[in-house]
């Protein structure tokens, strides 16, 4: 099968400089990586055949007698001979890969060719625990979160005070060091200095040699009315501080709503239990039912079942996201007395006497279930 054009499959013209060249590599090899496809035979070739396009245009000599040959003038089986790595071609190559080998593994971890690598701050999480009440309505309140400052003793440096830091040997003040295999070259944290490019041979004792303290301070957070369980609040640069002068990272404050000893939430909807009497389930009559901003009533008409579901609008909660509030369910359940006395059990079976008397039209479920059993064993 006929190879593809280089230029084709990196998508740039044939004058393309050598920046353009590496940025659409860089894009493609990102984009099809095998580690970031781990489940795609195709994305595997293309990364293959992007590389390969990338390895013969980055090299001088290599691009020349492409542009001049073809194929033919980089493919030793094809009887160009080809030609070998410039002294720009396989490390442009290498170095190239290195960059987005960083950008695949090491996304927080940046740094200049000629200083130590600087590291964003980890983000950090706080759970919050509030009542229905707060999450409904919305409040201001104050946490405290574990933080660092400047050690006052070192002024950040971590060493003695007397002493300095001194340049790592290993990797040469730069944070970095590069492992060679072949023409891959991977660029990784120097294990000596751990990024910072700077060896302490006495550290500050009030700090340990990190040159930092470990603090709490106080943050305000706003607490947006209708926010529910398991939503976050982002509060930027109040994580953990940054290595090297990089960015901190971010407080996510995680809310945790209490169990409410009435209502359970549903989203914006609101449900709550109504125990009714036996007398009230069958008299009917008006029923009030509390609700997050007081009370509320609705009509109990005759002869309701236990179960029933009666709905009030727009007594629920209004959601961070809604543009109205929600409803609020009330599930009547029937309440059975007990510890009767004995002139109430007397009225009861009297009671019981007179339904049973009046046939089937006082307990129509009752007739219902009755045929239902009958015709089921006939």
């Amino acid at each position: 099968m006929a190879k593809r054009d280089f230029y084709e499959i990196l998508g740039v013209a044939k004058n393309a400089s050598d920046e353009e060249i590496k940025k659409a590599y860089r894009k493609l090899a990102m984009k099809y990586h095998p580690d970031r496809n781990p489940d795609s035979k195709g994305a595997e070739e293309k990364f293959k055949e992007v590389k390969e396009a990338y390895e013969m245009l980055s090299d001088a000599g290599k691009r020349e007698a492409y542009d001049r040959y073809g194929h033919a003038g980089v493919d030793p089986n094809m009887g160009g001979g080809g030609f070998g790595a410039g002294a720009g071609g396989f490390g442009g190559f290498s170095d190239a890969f290195g960059d987005i080998f960083g950008d695949i593994f090491g996304q927080s971890a940046r740094g200049g060719r000629g200083g130590p690598q600087v590291y964003r701050g980890a983000d950090l999480r706080y759970n919050l625990e509030i009542t229905l009440e707060q999450a409904a309505h919305g409040f201001d309140t104050t946490i405290r979160v574990p933080s660092w400052s400047e050690c006052e003793t070192c002024h950040g440096s971590g060493a003695k005070p007397g002493t300095s830091p001194t340049t790592c040997g290993t990797c040469g003040g730069h944070g970095q060091v590069r492992m060679q295999q072949g023409f891959f070259s991977i660029q990784q944290t120097c294990p000596k200095c751990h990024g910072t490019g700077k060896i302490i041979p006495t550290p500050c004792t009030s700090c340990s040699g990190t040159g930092r303290i470990k603090k709490n301070k106080t943050l305000e957070v706003k607490i947006p009315a209708g926010i529910d369980d398991g939503m976050r609040i982002r509060s930027s640069g109040n994580g953990e501080p940054g290595m090297n002068g990089g960015p901190p990272g971010d407080l996510y404050v995680e809310v945790r709503i209490k169990q409410h000893p009435v209502f359970q939430r549903d989203g914006d909807d609101l449900h709550c239990e109504i125990p009714i009497s036996f007398a009230k389930a069958a008299l009917g009559g008006e029923v009030e039912v509390p609700t997050l901003n007081g009370k509320a009533s609705f009509t109990l008409p005759e002869g309701t079942q236990s179960g029933k579901t009666f709905r009030l609008r727009s007594k629920g909660i209004k959601g961070v996201r809604s543009g109205y509030a929600g409803d609020l369910f009330c599930h009547v359940v029937v309440e059975t007395p007990v510890k009767l006395t004995d002139r109430q059990k007397e009225l009861l079976q009297e009671f019981e006497q007179l339904t049973t008397a009046g046939g089937s039209k006082h307990s129509p479920h009752s007739k219902s279930w009755k045929d239902k059993v009958k015709e089921f064993f006939e």
